[in-house]
């Protein structure tokens, strides 16, 4: 106790997983939107939009994170000058840091997001799609009014098991120096090497605390609001 004691009163700990909060949830809606965007690609007539989709999730998903990080860090933003921060901000560096690390999460994960969305359309009875374009509605009014809200309720287990896996994937930004949970851990364990289980503890009772509730969250979706045929 006297340990946790120590590392709480030298650590912001709270500012740590506040960080890694944030890339959880600003990834979450990035990987929704690209995830999204690519499951359409891929169920779509158009056999061009299909091969971008399957290509993408193909590339990506096998792809590891820490080096799609890398690439968006060190090669995009540090290589090719591309900022996604005012030069001028006086958190020039930390804005940058963390909104490269958002996009690196969101497209990392928007794979995994487009298949479970995927797999939710393809719970969606073949003969509504086909009700839907007998009263002359058109592919995407069809999948707006009647695939995906049925797509999306579908895929709400995956989903949820995409973003717990988001939230711990968080960690892999520490290594382009993010000040999040994992970048605390490391500096913790360099300057207080004798308190490295009550490190350990402190970190993966944190992680529990952000995890945990989700996993009831998604389950108690599923169950409540989950398509059952």
């Amino acid at each position: 106790m006297d340990g946790l004691a120590t590392l709480l009163r030298e650590y912001d700990v709270l500012a740590a997983f506040w960080m890694t909060v944030q890339l959880t949830v600003w990834g979450a809606v990035g990987a929704l939107v690209v995830g999204t965007v690519v499951a359409v690609a891929r169920v779509s007539p158009v056999g061009v939009l299909q091969r971008f989709g399957a290509w993408f999730v193909t590339l990506v998903r096998n792809t590891p994170l820490t080096l799609i990080v890398a690439l968006c860090s060190l090669g995009i933003a540090n290589t090719l000058k591309v900022q996604l921060a005012p030069a001028d901000s006086p958190t020039f560096i930390v804005d940058n840091g963390f909104r490269w690390g958002v996009v690196a999460l969101a497209v990392y994960h928007a794979a995994f997001v487009a298949e479970a969305i995927r797999s939710g359309i393809n719970t969606v009875p073949a003969g509504q799609a086909e009700a839907a374009r007998s009263i002359g509605l058109g592919f995407a009014a069809t999948l707006r009014h009647v695939v995906l809200p049925q797509a999306f309720r579908g895929a709400i287990a995956p989903l949820g098991n995409t973003l717990i896996a988001l939230t711990k994937n968080t960690t892999v930004v520490a290594t382009v120096g993010v000040a999040e949970a994992a970048y605390l851990m490391r500096n913790m364990i360099e300057f207080n090497p004798s308190l490295l289980y009550a490190i350990f503890a402190l970190l993966a009772t944190g992680f529990v605390v952000l995890t945990l509730p989700m996993g009831l969250l998604f389950t108690w979706l599923s169950n409540r609001l989950g398509v059952h045929r």
